[in-house]
């Protein structure tokens, strides 16, 4: 099928195919050399490409990538690969989502860009909103289950997902797209091509989109996103090359749409704690408190209290600011010799978070446990300024302020790889990574206005409230420095003509944590007291010797990681393929900060990285008309990581908790049969079982367990299962995905969300999510028949055309607090977990142009 993306979009997927299908340049590199010494063809059906490679792997091209909706998130994007699963908050991507391949939650799957790492250096988050425009990606290729051998990652444990951005055209032109939709949607998207600068092929493009839209839950809030980028590309002698490029990201939206995942009755929908989740999609719109007005009754000498206004979650802003500076360069030493060096520097500004009821006066006598009377500071997650803040002349009042959670980060790498070919049929390399990140998190309040909204929504860099005294207070204070050394290498060998290929690799990497706690460490939770002078610090210390206060520590992590895999040509089109690579997580620092409430030497502050064992046997059969795959894959992972009771400190702590099995199968099917349809197929099964249960705690009688053994992880689903079609009739396309997703148990325990008590439980919502379909069209008229040339064309979108409703994004847990399984309850339940509403139906029409 004709790419109808102006110019650039697609040239490296076109001219050189075996060269763009890893995070890497030189893991493209040795790849592309695989393929085409193996003597096998990388075949595009409909923008979907199976390479010949040991790992289990998927590519998507722009072709797939430009059929779905205006500005969507390339993460949504690759929902029709087999394992995949991607809920999206809203239709147009801007929203936020969650990610999982193979059952592993997104924290453990490594998302790179140009081999630029994007998992958050603190949690291992990914932030599905702040990927890059849809029209500048050249491919996004998924490895199911593996990563490559020079991978910037901590979280890895599990997939990997890396995408590259389009190379800039040697001619000039440019591309304008507006659209338009549902919910107020409307977007502009604009690039420019300048074509060869210069005789050696000096060029560039610059792009800009601007994107706003109501959310489509409530009656409030916007998602607003600015971007903008750039790259300048200088071809070498022979295949060698320069460039570098330029990104920033600009997010500003409210949370939206979470609600308490139950439906008992004599409750409405809405986000609330007394809330539910609706049962219809005629249920799955609500109303909040907007417009309202704060309480600014201002009564001097007396205690003035703040109303609700602006503390609804769905009133929460959660900023983003982005951007990146990355390069890459491949240099021919010798006729047998490359060498490729990428760098990169990366820049987060961003935070989340709500409201609290500020105190005016300092510390009481009776603050939490026996603090120090007349302090400034954030106690017992409280603030207490010790000044006037509603300006009534007294300091007995408490104020609403919002306090989002601020995070700054700066990051810097390397990629860099030696390439030798011994022989046109074996090749090495030799790679060194550099991964470091510097982590500021910090909590600063500010003030609202009389309507509820903040004066500001970054309140770290705009006036953030102070003490009498100037000091800034924070409810949190500290910096994390993640860094990785890494060095790897592998051999790739070629024999039997090039029917048979293996590879085999190591890697070594060196993890340290270098965290700095500025505040007082006073649950296993990583609940902190913090204030801003010595002064306090010291009479806080002195009322509290047994807390944990202010430190330094350092963790580091090291383990070898082999990986080894081959390729055998059965016949021309048919191939069977077998991987097997080592994945790894070190604690994330988030999580590292709890354990501060423990000494430094104390086990649970010095949790074991995750490790899994990842094996794929599958075959692929491809041909010019046909692609297809079928993998069984099996998956062990040792030392899971999260939060559970542990027996020595008595408390519930960030620790290992033993070891998990997965194992399932992934196909699909891709068929061509005529030039003007085409037909896909995709599918996976999914089982795991958790080894061993968990100790929740201890009784008179003994050791308490959370019977997790033998049940299946939450949070992923049992199985999911679709078809794409696309019909080109002349000028126009029509085109339809449609998936079914199974349910998701939404704790290890396998059991449903209760309320009540011990004595007299009531299910308020079954043990897994309801499974659903999700259904989305896209038809396209090419406008050559009206006299305009093949890249300009009208698009219409619908997203789940259906208008199923379903659970969206939500976070698995182990258990729901006093619930240990096997219908145990020892007290009242814990809290009912909030999961968001998924996407509604959403139409939108774009029309674009290239000159």
């Amino acid at each position: 099928m004709k790419n109808i993306l102006f110019g650039g979009c697609s040239i490296l997927a076109l001219v050189l195919p075996a060269t763009v299908h890893a995070q890497s340049a030189a893991s493209s590199e040795v790849e592309g050399n695989a393929i085409i010494v193996s003597g096998s063809v990388t075949r595009n059906v409909e923008g979907i490409l199976m390479p010949s490679t040991p790992r289990a792997k998927q590519v998507l091209t722009q072709e797939q990538l430009e059929r779905n909706g205006p500005g969507q998130t390339v993460l949504d994007s690759i929902n029709i690969i087999p394992g995949v699963t991607f809920t999206n908050n809203d239709a147009y991507g801007s929203g936020g989502g969650q990610l999982s391949i193979r059952g592993f939650s997104a924290d453990r799957i490594s998302l790179t860009f140009d081999g630029l790492p994007l998992n958050d250096t603190g949690n291992y988050a990914i932030y599905s909103n702040q990927q890059l425009d849809p029209e500048i990606i050249d491919n996004v290729n998924v490895n199911l289950g593996s990563t490559d051998i020079d991978s910037p990652t901590a979280s890895a444990s599990g997939s990997t997902v890396n995408y590259q951005s389009r190379t800039p055209s040697e001619d000039m032109g440019a591309m304008l797209s507006v659209s338009a939709g549902d919910f107020d949607m409307f977007r502009i998207f604009g690039m420019i091509d300048t074509g060869a600068l210069t005789s050696s092929g000096l060029r560039a493009f610059i792009s800009a989109s601007k994107q706003d839209y109501d959310n489509p839950i409530n009656n409030y809030g916007v998602v607003d996103k600015t971007q903008f980028n750039a790259k300048i590309y200088q071809p070498l002698a022979g295949d060698d090359y320069v460039w570098i490029a330029g990104h920033y990201n600009e997010n500003r939206n409210n949370f939206f749409g979470s609600v308490p995942l139950r439906n008992d009755a004599n409750r409405v929908v809405g986000p609330g704690s007394g809330n539910r989740f609706p049962n219809n999609r005629d249920e799955a719109t609500y109303d909040i408190s907007a417009p309202c007005a704060v309480n600014l009754t201002a009564r001097p000498g007396q205690v003035d209290l703040p109303n609700v206004c602006g503390t609804e979650f769905d009133r929460r802003y959660n900023p983003s600011k982005t951007g990146n500076i990355r390069a890459a360069g491949r240099f021919t030493l010798t006729d047998q010799l490359v060498l490729t060096v990428e760098p990169s520097f990366q820049w987060t500004r961003a935070n989340g978070g709500g409201t609290t009821s500020a105190f005016e006066s300092l510390t009481p006598a009776s603050a939490v446990g026996g603090v120090p009377r007349g302090l400034t500071g954030n106690v017992g997650g409280s603030f207490y300024f010790g000044r006037d803040l509603n300006g009534d002349g007294d300091i007995l009042d408490r104020v609403t302020v919002i306090q989002p959670s601020q995070t700054r980060t700066n990051r810097y790498g390397v990629i860099s790889n030696l390439i030798y070919d011994i022989t046109p049929d074996h090749t090495v390399r030799l790679a060194y990574t550099l991964d470091y990140g510097d982590h500021r998190q910090t909590g600063e309040a500010g003030l609202v206005y009389g309507n509820g909204e903040p004066l500001s929504t970054m309140p770290a860099y705009d006036n953030p409230l102070t003490d009498a005294a100037g000091n800034v207070l924070q409810k949190r204070d500290r910096e994390s420095k993640a860094i990785l050394h890494q060095v790897s290498g592998e051999y790739r060998g070629s024999f039997a003509e090039g029917r048979f290929n293996v590879v085999a690799g190591l890697r070594a990497p060196f993890f340290k944590r270098d965290l700095q706690n500025n505040c007082f460490t006073t649950s296993d939770s990583g609940f902190v007291d913090c204030f801003a002078t010595e002064a306090a610090n010291a009479a806080y210390a002195a009322a509290r010797p047994t807390v944990q206060g202010p430190q330094q520590r350092e963790l580091d992590y090291n383990k070898v990681l082999p990986s080894a895999g081959f390729t055998f040509d059965l016949t021309d089109p048919m191939q069977v393929f077998f991987n097997y690579s080592k994945g790894l997580q070190v604690p994330g620092t988030d999580a590292l900060y709890n354990s501060f409430f423990f000494a430094p030497d104390a086990g649970p502050a010095n949790p074991a990285p995750e490790t899994t064992d990842n094996f794929d046997l599958g075959v692929r059969y491809t041909t010019g008309m046909v692609q297809a795959m079928a993998v069984g894959w099996y998956t062990k992972y040792a030392n899971r990581l999260a939060s559970a009771y542990d027996p020595e400190t008595d408390r519930n702590v960030y620790r290992n908790l033993g070891d998990v099995e997965k194992y399932g199968i992934d196909g699909s099917l891709n068929v061509t049969p005529i030039p003007e349809l085409f037909i896909g197929l995709f599918g996976s099964y999914l089982k795991s079982e958790i080894k061993d249960d968990v100790q929740s705690g201890t009784n008179a009688a003994g050791p308490i367990f959370i019977a997790t053994a033998g049940k299946r992880e939450s949070g992923a689903p049992e199985y999911s299962y679709g078809a794409q079609a696309r019909l080109m009739l002349g000028p126009v396309d029509l085109g339809a995905t449609a998936k079914r997703t199974g349910g998701r148990f939404i704790y290890d325990t396998n059991l449903p969300v209760y309320a009540g008590t011990a004595a007299a439980p009531v299910e308020v919502f079954g043990a897994q999510t309801p499974a659903y379909w999700l259904v989305n069209l896209d038809a396209r008229v090419n406008m050559e028949w009206a006299g305009l040339n093949d890249r300009t064309f009208v698009q219409l979108n619908v997203y789940n055309l259906f208008d199923d409703l379903y659970a969206g994004t939500y976070t698995a847990g182990l258990n729901q607090g006093n619930v240990l399984g096997a219908g145990v309850i020892t007290g009242t339940p814990g809290s009912v977990p909030n999961v968001q509403i998924g996407a509604p139906r959403t139409v939108s029409v774009s029309l674009t142009a290239a000159f």
